[in-house]
């Protein structure tokens, strides 16, 4: 089981004075860090991406077209159904801003500070994976996202991505703070069910009072390992709610099984022994990618 009820203060590091090490050791530990203010200087530009990426989806939502997780525009968004009271009947989940349209986004991910914590969780050799997400919660009920682990999703061969969430606004109980459980990553891989927001754990099990929410303002990054479990409530606020996320791998690390749905991922477990690092690989932000590892 996780371990005894785990105060955000034991979570936290500063990164105007960031200790490495200290803070290397907190995401060994928990599975999880908070490193405050480690964002602050891509924010506004970042936001700026944000919001003219959220227009111009909401203007293509005539040409959504329906797929197995929701509903995709022409531009790569990602739309969920929005609740009865919204004036629209879809409401963004995924937002078509990453590093390939947005200059801010890539150098967030190239962080010298960000990268030193991360090479002293992975080692000197690290690529990106994926090409950045942001997860966008529109106002008046946005989408929830149920408790879940990452690597339902993205199940490794190795270690997996550190995956840093960034909070984009002052993020709290009623915009849809993110919730961890610190030590969840020790369980290994659980069963998820099918949910509302794709795959998530049996909400009888891991009930929201078992998680804890981290409050915090814009520029505030936490850290988390792909096994531990974390997931965010709605947006009951009167404004959006994004978050951009970075993810690291070992640069030799590549995923063996992958999947939105029960059915998807199991279909995905019957070919997991083909998995290989063949057209897996990411952009190198730290270290070098021997011949031997491609």
């Amino acid at each position: 089981m996780p371990e005894a009820a785990v105060t955000i203060q034991e979570l936290e590091v500063a990164a105007e004075d960031l200790d490495v090490k200290k803070a290397a050791q907190i995401y060994r530990e928990h599975g999880c860090l908070v490193v405050r203010g480690l964002m602050k200087p891509y924010i506004d530009a970042v936001n700026a991406d944000i919001e003219a990426s959220a227009a111009t989806a909401i203007s293509l939502l005539g040409e959504a077209r329906q797929v197995p997780e929701g509903w995709v525009t022409p531009d790569g968004t990602l739309f969920l159904p929005a609740p009865a009271h919204f004036s629209r009947d879809k409401q963004i989940m995924v937002l078509a801003v990453n590093y390939y349209n947005s200059a801010a986004f890539f150098q967030s991910a190239c962080d010298a500070r960000c990268l030193d914590i991360v090479e002293a969780i992975l080692g000197p050799d690290i690529e990106l994976f994926i090409n950045g997400q942001c997860l966008y919660k529109e106002p008046v009920g946005g989408h929830p996202k149920h408790l879940h682990q990452d690597s339902a999703y993205f199940e490794h061969r190795y270690d997996g991505p550190v995956a840093i969430l960034n909070y984009a606004v002052d993020t709290n109980l009623i915009n849809g703070a993110l919730y961890v459980v610190p030590g969840s990553h020790k369980l290994g891989q659980l069963t998820h069910v099918d949910t509302f927001s794709h795959l998530g754990l049996d909400e009888e099990q891991w009930p929201w009072e078992r998680a804890t929410p981290i409050v915090g303002e814009a520029g505030d990054s936490i850290f988390f390992h792909v096994r531990t479990i974390h997931g965010s409530k709605e947006n009951h606020s009167g404004r959006p709610r994004p978050a951009f996320i970075n993810r690291y791998r070992r640069a030799d690390d590549y995923v063996t099984i992958g999947g939105s749905s029960v059915a998807n991922r199991a279909e995905a477990e019957k070919h997991a022994a083909k998995a290989s690092k063949e057209n897996q690989k990411g952009l190198m932000v730290r270290g070098y990618r021997k011949y031997a590892d491609q």
